[in-house]
């Protein structure tokens, strides 16, 4: 089940994202087009106090026009480790420094238009210091229980979908006594 790229037309190339269409041939020969936009990924945690409580953060998110609690993320630089990355977010939106990082997995947001990956990690909280935020980031932080943080995304009061496997993943993982 394969798609063969015959041509591409870029359409937008800004400072994030690409955005492209391209011919292909189907697997019957036949011919269509794939909208695309280019990602260059990021990284996302849950990280952990030694209370089994996770740190969220609170910020506006345009597109939406509202208020949406994230896991803390960030987007990957050309080239970068997905760990340095989240290490590097972790630091700038939470204060936090880990201990012991755990790999849960990748995940693909909408396969169906954009090519971004998050790598998802899970840490305790090893020492708490000061945010960094970026100048055009405004975050609240928030502490929840991990077992009001799976309740919140089973009432979907957590839409994001990074955030919601994340929970489920660390929760499932704490049960297991695996963080």
């Amino acid at each position: 089940m394969m798609e063969k790229k015959l041509a591409e037309k870029t359409a937008y190339d800004g400072r994030i994202l690409r955005f492209h269409v391209d011919e292909i041939e189907l697997q019957n020969g036949n011919h269509s087009t794939r909208e695309v936009v280019d990602h260059p990924g990021g990284a996302c945690i849950a990280v952990l106090t030694k209370q089994n409580e996770m740190l969220f953060v609170r910020q506006f998110r345009y597109p939406y026009h509202e208020e949406v609690m994230e896991a803390p993320a960030g987007k990957l630089e050309k080239g970068e480790d997905p760990v340095e990355a989240i290490k590097r977010e972790q630091l700038e939106e939470t204060g936090t420094t880990g201990e012991h990082y755990l790999f849960l997995g990748q995940l693909y947001p909408s396969p169906g238009y954009t090519s971004e990956i998050i790598y998802l990690y899970a840490c305790r909280a090893a020492s708490f210091g000061s945010t960094n935020f970026d100048d055009d980031e405004f975050l609240e932080i928030e502490r929840i229980p991990m077992q009001k943080a799976v309740e919140m995304v089973m009432n979907n009061e957590i839409p994001d979908s990074k955030t919601q496997v994340l929970v489920l993943k660390t929760a499932r993982l704490l049960e297991e006594g695996k963080i």
